[in-house]
């Protein structure tokens, strides 16, 4: 198998996962399924919708009007500009714009979605985004002015109108003309079939790959606030037998289980505890497994959740081209993936209070088992000038404050819009967004945290304070990559660029974990 092919992922053949969408988003390459059973099955809903035309059957979005305006026939010379028309009174989306990456997750949500067989959609139409997956070349989306149903018809409008050679894309690093780029490659717009403009924008595909980038983040994050707990403990002389096994046997939900037994692992929780004056640590550190666990129980659900809505067709009318009935619904709502945003948010904004609540006793000289205040490293005539951590710590009760105040839910936020025919809706992008807002917030608190704990560690290390073997080998490669590429901090001086550095680090996926 060439390289090629191993970073390729075959779209209409079975289920896709989150990671499947993350390896696009990353650059892995996409195929269509082609097998005689797929092809056929994407021909005969095309077949069944020419056929309709012709003996001029009523078809919602084909030779209707949209939404509200359902009612309104239109005449059949015009039924092949209709969704150039919807591609366009769309193009009115505001604020920040996709990233690249983000873009390219679009991309693929939306191909699996539509290469489920029951959009009607043409083999043309479902190469034409394959082609763009693999010639690197990403839709500008802007993020705002979905509100979830029927779907992101905004965003996706400029999925749809890069197709057809309009409006601008992303390539090679540069925001370009979609007509010039398409010029340059060779690539030949597509002209949209009446059915075809509703199938691209009508689903649920924008706050789909947002989930699916959110979540991978946040399973990663979760291990990483498990390690970082584990290095504050060493830092603090913190009670490793909190994390007994025999103390987690009797609450058994099985993510808070993992994440103490990760602890017991890290912090070699067989041997005696120190002496410590405490014989119970506070609860950021006692309870560390309880608030973890929460997010690591409930990545098995939103796992659930997110892949299913990632593998359906979300398009409204559902076209039956097996048994030639069109069916109409609402799977354009996308409550689903609003509900797993709205829990995630709230759990990885716990992660970040957590992870602050550990830093004010680390920072503290009053909590901290005699590690010197703010961390500082400096000595002797030095130390009464020097700070150390105190200013990130402020940053990190600054970010964690703002994670928390994003944890209001988007979903309950439903509005009536294009004239009450879409009066209940999702608002799951929304809450895609607000998601990732707060895991860039956390992973801020997180590459703080690692810093923090890191220069914990060392103090203790130089004090003749730590005994090594009450780490784990990873937990020291950990503190080993970290001190590689940041400067223990005996002197004050400016840490933004270290904090960025350790951020990207984390949004890497840098160091393995567990």
């Amino acid at each position: 198998m060439t390289e090629k092919m191993k970073n390729s992922i075959t779209f209409g053949a079975g289920r896709l996962t989150i990671e499947d969408v993350v390896a696009i988003s990353q650059g892995a390459n996409a195929t269509m399924n082609q097998s005689a059973e797929f092809n056929q099955k994407i021909d005969r809903g095309v077949a069944f919708l020419e056929r309709l035309l012709k003996d001029e059957g009523v078809i919602y979005g084909v030779t209707t009007g949209y939404g509200d305006s359902c009612t309104v026939a239109i005449p059949p010379n015009l039924v092949d500009e209709l969704p150039l028309h919807l591609t366009r009174f769309h193009g009115c989306g505001l604020g920040e714009v996709l990233s690249h990456e983000q873009s390219r997750a679009v991309l693929a949500t939306r191909l699996c979605s539509l290469s489920q067989g029951v959009s009607g959609v043409t083999h043309d139409l479902l190469n034409q985004i394959t082609t763009l997956i693999n010639k690197d070349i990403s839709p500008r989306i802007p993020q705002e002015g979905s509100v979830g149903a029927s779907g992101d018809l905004t965003p996706l409008s400029y999925l749809a109108a890069t197709l057809i050679g309009e409006r601008d894309v992303f390539y090679k690093g540069e925001l370009r003309p979609t007509s010039d780029v398409f010029k340059e490659l060779g690539i030949k717009p597509i002209k949209l079939k009446p059915k075809e403009g509703l199938a691209l924008m009508n689903g649920t595909s924008v706050m789909t790959a947002l989930a699916c980038l959110a979540y991978s983040r946040a399973e990663y994050l979760t291990q990483l606030c498990t390690k970082i707990t584990a290095m504050v403990s060493v830092g603090i002389h913190g009670n490793d037998f909190h994390f007994d096994e025999a103390l987690f046997a009797v609450k058994p939900h099985p993510g808070q289980q993992q994440v103490a037994a990760w602890l017991r692992d890290d912090l070699k929780a067989e041997r005696p505890p120190r002496n410590s004056d405490r014989l119970q640590d506070r609860y950021s550190l006692r309870c560390a497994p309880h608030v973890i666990g929460v997010v690591q129980d409930s990545l098995p659900w939103l796992r659930q959740m997110i892949e299913n809505e990632l593998n359906s067709a979300n398009d409204n009318p559902i076209i039956d081209g097996d048994n030639e009935r069109v069916l109409h619904g609402g799977h354009f709502y996308g409550g689903h993936i609003a509900m797993a945003m709205d829990t995630l948010k709230t759990g990885i904004a716990n992660l970040a209070d957590l992870l602050d609540r550990q830093m004010a006793q680390l920072m503290d000289y009053k909590f901290n088992n005699g590690l010197p205040f703010n961390l500082t490293g400096a000595e002797g005539d030095r130390k009464p000038i020097n700070h150390g951590f105190k200013a990130v710590q402020i940053g990190i009760s600054a970010w964690t404050a703002e994670a928390l105040k994003h944890t209001m839910p988007a979903s309950v936020f439903s509005r009536s819009t294009e004239c009450h025919n879409q009066d209940k809706v999702s608002m799951g992008t929304i809450a895609a967004r607000d998601c990732l807002r707060v895991l860039e917030l956390t992973e801020q608190v997180a590459a703080a945290s690692l810093l923090a704990g890191t220069q914990a560690i060392e103090i203790r290390k130089r004090h003749n304070e730590l005994d090594e073997h009450h780490m784990s080998d990873n937990l020291k490669m950990i503190r080993d990559a970290v001190l590689s590429e940041f400067q223990f901090v005996d002197e004050d001086r400016p840490l933004e660029k270290d904090l960025r550095h350790f951020i990207e680090r984390i949004q890497q996926r840098h160091w393995p974990l567990y």
